[in-house]
């Protein structure tokens, strides 16, 4: 029982140590953790926007608010951290752009 017990102990303190090496290692990053998980957040957000992107040609106006509202999400939280961390998502992130600025441009034309 004892032996389970140390384990248990050892186990926790091993998930703790790994936790605060994460979070000095993205404090060293210069970036806050809340800003790194928002990043998380968004590069999944970003898949979804990309595939949605991807498949549909023309939005109707509430559909065109809810990108443009997801996109700008998007962009906010990956000014926050280094582009280093999102190098691989380039092309993603620049088709999504594109398609952000085409709304804009089609809503600033209609107005």
């Amino acid at each position: 029982m004892k032996g389970i017990l140390m384990l248990i102990y050892i186990l926790i303190l091993v998930i703790f140590a790994l936790i605060a090496y994460a979070v000095m290692q993205i404090k060293l990053f210069g970036m806050n953790v809340k800003d790194f998980w928002s990043f998380i957040e968004a590069n999944q957000t970003l898949d979804k926007l990309y595939e949605f992107s991807k498949r549909y040609e023309k939005l109707s106006i509430q559909e065109q608010l809810i990108y443009l509202k997801e996109a700008e999400k998007i962009f906010k939280a990956f000014d926050k951290v280094p582009n280093v961390l999102w190098e691989e998502e380039y092309e993603k992130y620049s088709t999504v752009l594109e398609k952000y600025k085409d709304i804009k441009m089609l809503r600033w034309a209609n107005n």
